[in-house]
């Protein structure tokens, strides 16, 4: 079964078309208008194996606030549609990771119900021109859309572009874990016999 999404939105402050295939290979083409952003994408993108495509217009001039948010949100609806009823998934995902002189962990669990925790403070307020509140407001977008859990933990850093490289890879490398099929799952990973 394929398990890939394409999540198209459009409002008057973003247009956005995105396609996801989970057992991908890595591959990213994405066009958000925000250069750092485009890098955390496609960072994310590899280290999950997922084949992702993005392309955004959003309201730069106001802000990158609009673009970064609704990214999340499509990224978020597509994972959710393209894992369908989740049957054999394992489901959790948890990945500690090393950028330099950072240490961050993602834990998640694709429960269908979502909560979003955050504990980072960053260096700065900017990378470049980038806003660093938006990386929470990216996750947070993604985690209530994915409908999962979603916890971020930040043990140690000093550079703000590690610091955010280490959230979007670690989040990889969880998510890699969790959407990947188990042969001895029968079924739904869950007692109660669905994750919503």
């Amino acid at each position: 079964m394929s398990r890939t999404a394409t999540i198209n939105r459009q409002t008057a402050e973003t247009d956005i078309q995105l396609t996801l295939n989970v057992d991908g290979g890595g591959t990213a083409k994405i066009e958000t208008g925000v250069g750092f952003f485009d890098h955390m994408l496609t960072l994310l993108a590899k280290h999950a194996l997922f084949d992702l495509t993005v392309s955004a217009k959003g309201d730069l001039a106001v802000d990158f606030h609009h673009t970064v948010e609704d990214v999340g949100i499509c990224l978020g609806k597509a994972l959710a549609e393209a894992l369908g009823d989740k049957q054999g998934i394992v489901r959790y995902g948890s990945k500690t990771l090393p950028m330099e002189e950072t240490l961050a962990t993602a834990a998640l669990d694709l429960s269908g119900r979502a909560w979003f925790v955050y504990r980072v403070a960053f260096a700065t307020e900017k990378i470049g021109d980038f806003d660093t509140e938006l990386v929470e407001t990216f996750f947070q977008s993604l985690a209530a859309n994915a409908l999962m859990n979603l916890h971020l933990v930040l043990h140690h850093g000093s550079n703000s572009h590690h610091i955010s490289e280490s959230l979007f890879k670690s989040t990889a490398r969880a998510l890699r874990e969790a959407v990947a099929i188990d042969p001895r799952q029968s079924g739904v990973p869950s007692s109660k016999g669905s994750l919503s």
